[in-house]
């Protein structure tokens, strides 16, 4: 027996994001439309909290 949940509930949507910044492969790091270091922008750290990336994670064991 499922509980009447399991079978009509279903997760909430959530809306698509874009991101304001993108990978750079050769400088293994996060850049603004522009050229620019995303972490060099105060204001996009403060409204999205952090650029991470996946490149520490492929090269260090620690992160």
């Amino acid at each position: 027996m499922r509980p009447f949940a399991l079978n009509y509930g279903r997760p909430a949507a959530h809306p698509p994001v874009t991101m304001p910044y993108a990978y750079d492969a050769t400088r293994q790091w996060n850049v603004l439309p522009d050229g620019r270091p995303a972490i060099s922008d105060r204001e996009l750290l403060l409204a999205i909290g952090t650029t991470t990336s996946t490149a520490g994670s492929k090269t260090h064991f620690d992160d």
